[in-house]
């Protein structure tokens, strides 16, 4: 039965507990009418007995005996009592049991006041019995059926045990109702969870569709209600963070193997012609071993870009950076110098609005790569003669510098992803020319390790991207 109860939904386990405790309290307040009852019915019983004893008594004293007859199914009878024992005065109207009225008249004549009890006459039933005195040695007892206080209390009682079945049935009914209308928000909940558990977690756009709604149940359920849809908000962010990292795990596994691919083609490709004589003329064979070296640096130079990569996205493992004191001033000088020597086209302008050296704690080769990268995007993907311009700048708690070209721009729609890996703006430009889209990927990984940021801001002749790298490991010349 416990397991049972414990199977049972809330509402009816409610219902019945106040089933339960309406059954305990119905029996109480029963008990006590009932009794309260009795008890009243024997006081007006007692004194309609003091009433007619006080016209008998009278009847007694001067007939000897009573001659006006009590109400039906009354006994009264007149005694003589003398020492220990009773006589009865003829004629009487006593039943054939009389050793109940005898007892309570012997017990008179040692009491100073009337006497009242409660005795049994056979074959009569059980009757109230009072006795007084009349005068000296003369006892006057009379007999009330009881009959009639049972036969009420009886009633009371089935009355009682009905009517308090009809209200502990309607309790539980409509009870049992009103507890499922007040669950319902929690059932609401409950079918809600149902629906999350039945969705596909799985899916790539795994955003759940089901909401805890409505205004009923009171506060602790609105409070219930918000923390479940907080709850749901929760789960809905985390989902789409896994969805969106697993589609660029995709995206990046898609896109590496995409660009160690054509490589690899290449040397498959040049490695066959040397099956064929034609091929190890010595001249054809400096050439397709140039082409190969040339790819087999190609597929290096992606492989520690994307090890690098690994490696700063692994950064609490593993510190790829080896930093010192530098002079943030003469790196981006330097980046310069090697800008200008490899790409004459392109004319380049530095600026230092920093008074003096500006010594920073970084990995000078880490930073000096991401100007490298700025530099090198910003003469692939501007025309021939497109002015560069970089300027360094102490702002507050941050050194920047910004890296800006006069070129066409970016597109507004592409502007958020040109730092995911593998992205290329200009889906038509050559591997040769555009690279392999690990770039600025790289640069702002890099530039995230020290603690900085990168960012970009792009027009129609002036696209910026600017370098934030904190002051706090700043230290002196």
């Amino acid at each position: 039965m416990r397991d049972s109860f414990r199977r049972m939904r809330l509402g009816t386990r409610l219902a019945l507990g106040l089933g339960v405790l309406s059954l305990a309290v119905f029996a109480v307040v029963g008990t006590a009418l009932t009794a309260y009852m009795r008890d009243y019915l024997e006081q007006q019983l007692g004194e309609q007995l003091r009433l007619i004893q006080t016209v008998q008594a009278k009847d007694a004293a001067a007939h000897g005996t009573v001659r006006r007859k009590p109400y039906y199914g009354w006994y009264t009878a007149v005694y003589d009592v003398s020492g220990g024992s009773v006589s009865l005065r003829r004629p009487a109207d006593v039943p054939e049991d009389t050793r109940p009225l005898a007892d309570l008249a012997r017990a008179m004549a040692h009491s100073d006041t009337e006497l009242m009890r409660t005795a049994r006459i056979d074959g009569e039933g059980t009757y109230r019995l009072r006795g007084c005195e009349v005068e000296p040695g003369v006892v006057l007892v009379s007999a009330a059926p009881v009959e009639g206080v049972e036969e009420t209390v009886e009633r009371l009682v089935t009355v009682q045990v009905v009517v308090f079945a009809l209200a502990l049935a309607a309790l539980v009914v409509f009870g049992r109702r009103m507890l499922r209308r007040g669950l319902k928000p929690l059932s609401d909940m409950a079918h809600t969870a149902h629906g999350i558990a039945s969705h596909d977690l799985t899916e790539s756009a795994s955003r759940l569709p089901l909401r805890a709604d409505g205004r009923d149940g009171g506060r602790e359920v609105a409070e219930l209600r918000t923390a479940f849809n907080t709850m749901l908000e929760h789960i809905d962010d985390s989902l789409a963070v896994r969805a969106e990292a697993e589609l660029r795990l995709r995206r990046f596994v898609a896109d590496a193997s995409h660009e160690l691919r054509t490589p690899l083609m290449s040397v498959r490709g040049y490695a066959d012609l040397f099956q064929y004589a034609a091929a190890n003329e010595p001249a054809e064979r400096e050439k397709h071993l140039a082409r190969l070296r040339a790819e087999a640096a190609r597929m290096g130079v992606l492989l520690d870009d994307l090890l690098l990569l690994a490696r700063l996205d692994a950064a609490e493992a593993e510190a790829p950076l080896r930093p010192e004191a530098t002079d943030l001033t003469e790196l981006v000088q330097q980046a310069a110098d090697a800008f200008r020597a490899g790409r004459p086209a392109h004319p380049l302008t530095v600026t230092a609005r920093a008074t003096g050296p500006l010594v920073l704690r970084l990995d000078p080769q880490r930073i000096r790569q991401v100007l490298d990268n700025l530099l090198a995007n910003a003469a692939v993907h501007t025309p021939p003669g497109t002015p560069v311009t970089v300027e360094v700048t102490a702002a507050g708690d941050a050194a920047l510098v910004r890296v800006t070209d006069a070129g066409p721009g970016i597109p507004a729609d592409h502007r958020d992803r040109v730092f995911d890996r593998f992205y290329r703006v200009d889906k038509a430009r050559t591997r040769d020319r555009g690279g392999s889209g690990l770039g600025l990927a790289v640069a702002r990984s890099l530039v995230r390790a020290h603690g900085g940021d990168i960012g970009l801001t792009s027009r129609p002749g002036a696209t910026v991207f600017t370098v934030r790298l904190p002051t706090r490991g700043l230290t002196d010349p």
